[in-house]
Parts: structure tokens; C-alpha cells; sequence
């Protein structure tokens, strides 16, 4: 006597058969919107990471700013500190000091102890935190 067979003996997994994962998971009708929140969250974290992004270019530009007229003020003074930072307003051709990109004032100090550095120019960073693992000199 033959054996009869019971039936098709192949094994699928959920998700091998028609409508795929989406189906498994009964999100068919929710697709679109699946869709549209990850669009979403992608932009927003490109977003976030191109703002810190931006705001570390721009205050490397104003430390370098800042530079040249503490330069400038150090060939003025032959080589002598300024006691402020305010003191080199007139190198810029500035009212005020400028800030970085985070509204936090930049460190200035002068002299300094690191060997072959007259003075140290550093911003806090977006983290706001002095001497963090983020700051920009």
C-alpha cells in the first residue's frame, strides 16, 4: 500500500509567503505612515547632526578671528598679555566680543602652561562644559 501524503511538506517562514513582513506584522494599512515617521526621524537627525556641525564651522571661523587680532595686539605690546580679552576689540573693528556659536563666551588665557603656546583660545563646545572632550581651540 502507498503512503499518502498529507499535504505540501516544504516549511515557510511568516514572512516567505505572500504579503511579506509588513503583513506579518499587520501593518499593511499602516505603510504609509510607517513610512512618513521614518522619513521623519532620518531628516530630523541629520538635522540635529548638521546644526552641531555648523555650529563647530562657525566658531572656528570666529576663534580665528579672534586669533589674528591677539596676534596682532602681541606684535603691538612686543609679546606682552592682554589682561582682558576686550582689550583686543580694537584689532577687530568690533563693539563687542564675540561669542560662539552656543552664546558662550570663549576662554582666554594667557600665558599659558603648555609649552610652545603663548596663549590658549577655546570655546567650551555644544556641550557648554570647560575643558570637555568637545571643545574647539
Amino acid at each position: 500500500m502507498r503512503r499518502r501524503r498529507l499535504g505540501d511538506r516544504r516549511i515557510f517562514f511568516p514572512w516567505e509567503r505572500r504579503g511579506g513582513v509588513l503583513r506579518y506584522f499587520a501593518l499593511g494599512r499602516l505603510r504609509p505612515f510607517v513610512a512618513i515617521g521614518l522619513l521623519l526621524a532620518f531628516v530630523g537627525w541629520v538635522g540635529v547632526r548638521e546644526r552641531r556641525a555648523t555650529g563647530i564651522r562657525q566658531t572656528r571661523a570666529t576663534l580665528l578671528d579672534l586669533r589674528r587680532a591677539v596676534d596682532a595686539y602681541l606684535a603691538d605690546h612686543e609679546g606682552g598679555c592682554p589682561e582682558k580679552l576686550e582689550q583686543v576689540l580694537v584689532y577687530m573693528k568690533r563693539q563687542e566680543l564675540p561669542r560662539d556659536a552656543w552664546g558662550q563666551e570663549f576662554r582666554f588665557v594667557c600665558p599659558t602652561d603648555v609649552p610652545g603656546l603663548t596663549y590658549e583660545l577655546m570655546s567650551d563646545g555644544p556641550d557648554r562644559k570647560p575643558g570637555g572632550l568637545d571643545r574647539i581651540q
